[in-house]
């Protein structure tokens, strides 16, 4: 899907003319889908006099297949999870910039600083970060939801009431929690148990989806469907009966980032944008849309209450979130056997 965002027919002719003589005043943006408000994109381009325009995906690993298939070239920044920049970057798909580049590089917050994916960061920013686990409709299910058995062995009431997230990396890593191995195992049996697990599963799931994944708890087709927290809790605004889960056994955390893309045709336009993003009004403005959470210092005097108390943003206390593991390529391989087989 292509969005398109346009300034006024006066000061789009300007930004044309100065794109045909200077190849300047454009930007091209690889975003997930629902996840940046327009009026926010409408802000930069009017600030910057430029054109701005979007493609979405679904998955880090649909993003990635898509820059490695001849995208590249094509776009200024993408916004892949954590694991996904590390994998990136060990492709030599992402262009790096010095801290100075960036006068609201002091906003981060310090714990997204220096982190594992992305030391000091030298090729990304933080953008939103949140949680991957389920959500249950409690008019269908009144039993106890903080628990992977609930996809992985659901009780009758359940069963073939399913929507899973077309998401490998979030999907296998709630498996291993399930399991109680760690992520990126090269234990043969435990690799084959986690394949053994997913398969049993399947026939209690009706579908993959991603982007449907609200959709289909707000209108009842799913009873129980694997989502973003942030999702859930617009799934709820909506008018879903459901509850969000924090499983005991674990759940995925994941920071989202804004990467800057090798052979980027715009990289001074991605830079200001990189730049914009940084700014605490601006990324208030993508919490109070998407209801995640700001990797950025000083949002709070910005938010929407709504936000602030939603539960899905408010985990348990001494609640087991995980980051998804970037597998060695030989274990990725087994996953991606794995993935495929699963998607049959």
């Amino acid at each position: 899907m292509l969005k398109t965002f346009k300034l006024g027919a006066s000061i789009l002719a300007l930004t044309l003319a100065a794109s045909a003589a200077h190849a300047e005043g454009k930007l091209s943006i690889y975003h997930w889908f629902e996840y940046i408000p327009q009026e926010l994109l409408d802000k930069f381009a009017a600030e910057y006099d430029v054109e701005v325009t979007m493609d979405t995906f679904d998955s880090n690993e649909a993003m990635l297949a898509s820059l490695k298939a001849g995208k590249m070239g094509s776009y200024d920044v993408a916004v892949p999870g954590d694991y996904m920049v590390e994998i990136m970057a060990a492709a030599g798909l992402l262009d790096t910039f010095e801290p100075s580049d960036l006068s609201n590089f002091g906003n981060i917050a310090p714990e997204w600083l220096d982190v594992s994916f992305d030391p000091g960061r030298h090729s990304s920013i933080p953008y939103q970060w949140g949680s991957t686990s389920f959500a249950v409709n409690r008019d269908v299910y009144s039993g106890d939801i903080n628990t992977t058995s609930i996809i992985f062995d659901p009780p009758a009431a359940l069963q073939g009431r399913i929507n899973i997230l077309d998401s490998q990396g979030e999907v296998l890593a709630l498996a291993s929690m399930h399991l109680g191995i760690p992520q990126c195992t090269t234990d043969r049996d435990q690799l084959r148990a986690l394949n053994d697990l997913v398969q049993a599963a399947k026939p209690s799931w009706a579908s993959f989806g991603s982007d449907i994944a609200k959709d289909v708890l707000v209108s009842g087709d799913a009873a129980v469907g694997m989502i973003w927290n942030g999702f859930s809790a617009k799934a709820r605004e909506e008018g879903a009966n459901i509850e969000y889960a924090f499983p005991k056994e674990g759940y995925v955390v994941w920071m989202d980032n804004v990467v800057l893309l090798k052979d980027a045709p715009n990289r001074d336009n991605a830079l200001k944008f990189m730049n914009f993003l940084l700014e605490p009004e601006n990324a208030a403005a993508v919490t109070n849309y998407a209801q995640y959470t700001a990797g950025v210092n000083g949002v709070a005097e910005f938010l929407d209450e709504a936000v602030v108390s939603a539960p899905e943003l408010n985990p348990p206390a001494g609640g087991n979130g995980q980051f998804v593991m970037a597998c060695s390529e030989d274990v990725q391989a087994v996953y991606d056997k794995i993935w495929t087989d699963l998607k049959k």
